[in-house]
């Protein structure tokens, strides 16, 4: 770090004063890990199109649907998130992505040769031992690639996986499904006639090869150390690990849990949105999941990119628990139009109202990615994603879908019901988010000065 920059008064007034930049590899590697997660994204939601086909087919409910959407994939992926993180503290975070990526593709491929509900339930589960390989060490590598200065808008490009792959899998999803639903699905060597469901879980899984080999051009970083940060591959032990979570455990607990209840408002919307867009108002597949994919994408991105860009502007301006605060800010913000988009009296209304709702809910994730990434050591940073994600998935991608699903099968008993399924979420969340958060932004600034003023 420079240490000929004085430091000022104001915490964090200096904080882009560091004497080294991000180079060529540090955006290459940026551009081929937002590829990954884009494509992760669009393997994993890529079913949210397929539920009519799928449940027909396979002669399924809501709810079986939701197991295969949610549960089946992130069993073992919220699982195998914190071995693999503490693998990515000791050892090769490029060749951990490398072959997780591999994984998935082929497993979401094999998705497209399920014949029955057993068989996809198993395939889902591969795709999600894939993807559990990839952000973990991804958030670490990053933290090593760019300046503490820096970090804040390169994991807001990175966020861009969710709202641009959760939009291509709609858009994508619903048109590879129209061309083989036209043609009558396909015939492949060995396999035989293969339907359009099917074929479209081939076509997304298979450009996953192509990210591998760029991969391949990645060099495994150098460990950053920054003040009292250890930056060495041995890692840390579970007992360091655990009590330096209870030493800060407000912030861990306010910043994880607001991530994780606002992220199963997330993958609710993602998962039933367009089912609902379809059963309410009689929209079209296509149509449904052209709108709300772009949505995600145009929308969705902007939010993770004004959201995640704002932090660095206000830290520079002193209010250092910026990441923190926007996570507040957001969780009181989205209740309105989450939960009114699904009660609109016409579709127009509730395309509308959808788009806030996808502007906020995608830009949560980049300053939540921050505030743990600023207040951890090195050593756990890897570890520490992982538990976040751990929380995330295992109430949002795990529970979302599902919830939503137990609603309208289990509590209002039909189908038709499913809007006000997606409107209980946000009325009943949105106030423990909010609460969360905000438990957490005294203690987050206390520990948060001192490595600003250290970067100062």
């Amino acid at each position: 770090m420079n240490n000929s920059t004085p430091v000022t008064s104001t915490p964090g007034a200096n904080l882009g004063a560091v004497s080294d930049k991000p180079g060529a590899q540090a955006y290459y590697a940026l551009g081929v890990l937002l590829a990954a997660y884009i494509l992760s994204f669009i393997d994993r939601n890529v079913m949210a199109v397929l539920i009519g086909p799928i449940r027909e087919d396979l002669d399924i409910s809501d709810f079986q649907y939701s197991l295969l959407h949610g549960f089946a994939f992130s069993m073992f992926y919220i699982v195998l998130g914190i071995p693999i993180a503490r693998l990515a503290d000791h050892s090769n975070r490029k060749w951990i992505v490398t072959t997780g990526i591999f994984l998935w593709s082929i497993m979401c491929c094999l998705c497209g040769m399920a014949r029955d509900l057993v068989t996809l339930f198993i395939a889902r589960i591969g795709v999600g031992v894939g993807e559990a390989a990839l952000s973990p060490p991804a958030f670490s590598m990053l933290a090593d690639l760019f300046p503490p200065a820096r970090q804040a808008r390169a994991f807001a490009i990175y966020s861009l996986g969710v709202t641009v792959g959760g939009g291509l899998s709609a858009i994508v999803g619903g048109f590879v499904y129209q061309h083989f639903a036209v043609t009558g699905g396909a015939t492949l060597p060995l396999l035989g006639h293969v339907s359009a469901w099917q074929m479209t879980f081939v076509s997304v899984g298979a450009p996953g090869l192509i990210i591998v080999a760029l991969l391949s051009f990645i060099r495994e970083p150098a460990r950053r150390t920054e003040g009292d940060l250890v930056a060495t591959g041995t890692g840390t032990s579970l007992a360091e690990f655990w009590q330096y979570l209870k030493t800060h455990k407000r912030i861990y607990v306010g910043i994880i849990g607001a991530n994780a209840l606002l992220t199963v408002m997330t993958y609710g919307m993602l998962a039933w949105y367009i089912e609902f867009l379809i059963r309410t108002y009689g929209v079209s597949r296509e149509v449904a999941g052209l709108q709300f994919g772009l949505i995600n994408i145009i929308v969705g991105s902007l939010g993770a990119i004004v959201v995640g860009w704002s932090v660095e502007p206000m830290i520079r301006r002193g209010i250092i628990d910026a990441p923190a605060r926007m996570m507040l800010i957001i969780a009181c913000l989205v209740l309105v139009p989450a939960a009114a988009g699904p009660l609109s009296p016409n579709p127009t209304l509730a395309i509308i109202l959808a788009c806030p709702a996808m502007f906020l809910l995608n830009g949560f994730y980049g300053p939540g990615i921050t505030a743990l990434q600023m207040i951890t050591p090195n050593r756990m940073r890897a570890q520490v994603s992982a538990l976040s994600l751990f929380f995330a998935n295992l109430l949002g991608l795990a529970l979302g879908p599902t919830i939503v699903a137990s609603l309208t099968d289990f509590v209002f008993g039909d189908d038709m019901a499913l809007r006000y399924s997606l409107a209980v979420l946000p009325i009943a969340l949105c106030p423990v988010a909010a609460l969360l958060a905000y438990q957490a932004l005294k203690p987050y600034r206390k520990a948060v000065a001192p490595q600003l003023q250290a970067l100062a």
